[in-house]
């Protein structure tokens, strides 16, 4: 009976019959591919099963006498190669002092894993597909992988994501958060799709990529999405968040966490300032405005505010409209402690991991599916997020950010899941008092 017949003799079986001109509607090219993968298979079926046999000192349907163990089936085994997936059964031992574990296939199983970890990162390190299967191809003197392959071995990202996308959050102390988009060209639809990224610095100083989403648009209601999600995960309130001008993500935060306070990304408002002055008068008014955001605490930088304004209002009006435009936000990072104003007061930490992904992506300029497009950004940010260095705040630092959220009352504060209001709320007083 077949069932009977060890899965070698079925692969020499199947070998056979393609030997004898059995396989039909099948081109010279595939008939190759085939028999190559058919022999290998074979071999290496047979070398399983001669491992078993050794094992357990005892032939297939010899008598076990007084020797211990006896055969308990098989488990499925697959490798991916140049000639496609390898499928095998790997022989299962029970009844042994120790279980079973085949030597062959763990070496074999390894180098598998192997290869196709180093597939990915090639793929996420600013390799082509193209470019992977040539490289393996001269590095080892044969051909080794197809194109096709690389890309059902790329496709390992969208499980890792996957993972990353429905981790538990709980376990994060988050203190300051940081929210940006990248936006990348999608060829099937013939626009850019951005890429939502939130990333954190925790309580401890360690940086850490939360999350990433699709978003067409920043829009209120996608942007409340996204942190509605952080917050189902486990997410507890941070104690500042920082993010440019968008209006809907602002309005998204304010409803979503409204004792958390917001900051206003200096790098960007830096260069709307910019564009708002002469290039010859732009120096004196940078070193104003620097001396506005450095102060050494909130009520002299609203004087130094309110100086540059009464000194520019007739000569430069859209400047300083610009400086009172969301002016809690901007003077909001001055409520940390001191050393963690520069952390907070800019993007900069999203703004360097996306220069990772803008040169990853030129490789591929033009993504086809939506979902290609965020596993491979997820691809190379969660591996500079791997990189980057701890921040090692003192135990000093780390209960002032406890009194800080102490202050504001975030471990007290219910997610608010209502619309916004038409008055944004100001954080002017809380931030005054920490």
């Amino acid at each position: 009976m077949e069932k009977k017949r060890a899965p070698s003799e079925q692969k020499a079986q199947a070998l056979r019959a393609l030997l004898n001109g059995q396989a039909e509607g099948e081109s010279g090219e595939e008939l190759l591919s085939l028999l190559v993968r058919l022999s290998t298979e074979r071999i290496l079926q047979e070398a399983l099963e001669e491992e078993q046999a050794e094992a357990l000192g005892r032939e297939r349907y010899e008598l076990r006498g007084e020797k211990v163990g006896y055969r308990n089936g098989y488990t499925a085994g697959t490798l991916r190669t140049g000639e496609g997936v390898l499928r095998v059964k790997v022989p299962q031992i029970r009844g042994q002092a120790e279980p079973y574990r085949s030597q062959l296939w763990n070496q074999v199983s390894k180098t598998s894993e192997v290869l196709k970890k180093l597939i990915v990162e090639m793929y996420v390190g600013g390799m082509s597909q193209r470019d992977i299967e040539q490289g393996l191809e001269k590095a080892v003197g044969h051909f080794l992988v197809s194109k096709s392959t690389v890309s059902d071995i790329a496709d390992s990202l969208a499980e890792e994501y996957n993972v990353f996308r429905t981790r538990d959050l709980r376990q994060e102390p988050v203190a300051y958060l940081f929210i940006d988009t990248v936006y990348e060209p999608l060829r099937r639809w013939g626009q850019k799709t951005g890429v939502l990224c939130v990333w954190a610095i925790c309580e401890d100083g360690r940086k850490v990529l939360l999350s990433l989403s699709t978003a067409n648009s920043e829009s209120f209601e996608s942007c409340r999405e996204v942190l509605r999600d952080l917050v189902k995960r486990g997410l507890r309130p941070p104690a500042t968040i920082t993010t440019d001008g968008a209006i809907g993500l602002t309005q998204a935060i304010d409803a979503v966490w409204p004792k958390s306070l917001r900051i206003r990304c200096w790098f960007h408002k830096m260069q709307n300032f910019q564009q708002k002055v002469p290039v010859q008068a732009w120096p004196e008014v940078k070193a104003l405005l620097v001396d506005m955001r450095d102060a050494p605490s909130r009520e002299k930088a609203e004087k130094r505010r309110a100086a540059i304004v009464e000194r520019y209002q007739r000569e430069f009006p859209e400047l300083c409209r610009c400086l009172l435009d969301d002016a809690d936000a901007s003077l909001n990072h001055l409520a940390v402690p001191q050393r963690h104003q520069q952390y907070v007061r800019t993007s900069h930490l999203v703004e360097r991991a996306f220069v990772e992904e803008r040169r990853r992506t030129k490789v591929i300029p033009h993504l086809w599916t939506e979902g290609s497009l965020v596993h491979l950004v997820f691809g190379v940010l969660i591996r500079v997020s791997d990189r980057w260095g701890k921040k090692c705040f003192s135990e000093f630092e780390q209960q002032q950010i406890r009194s800080l959220r102490e202050h504001l009352k975030l471990d007290e504060q219910e997610v608010s899941m209502s619309e916004p209001s038409i008055h944004v709320p100001t954080r002017r007083s809380a931030a005054s008092a920490a």
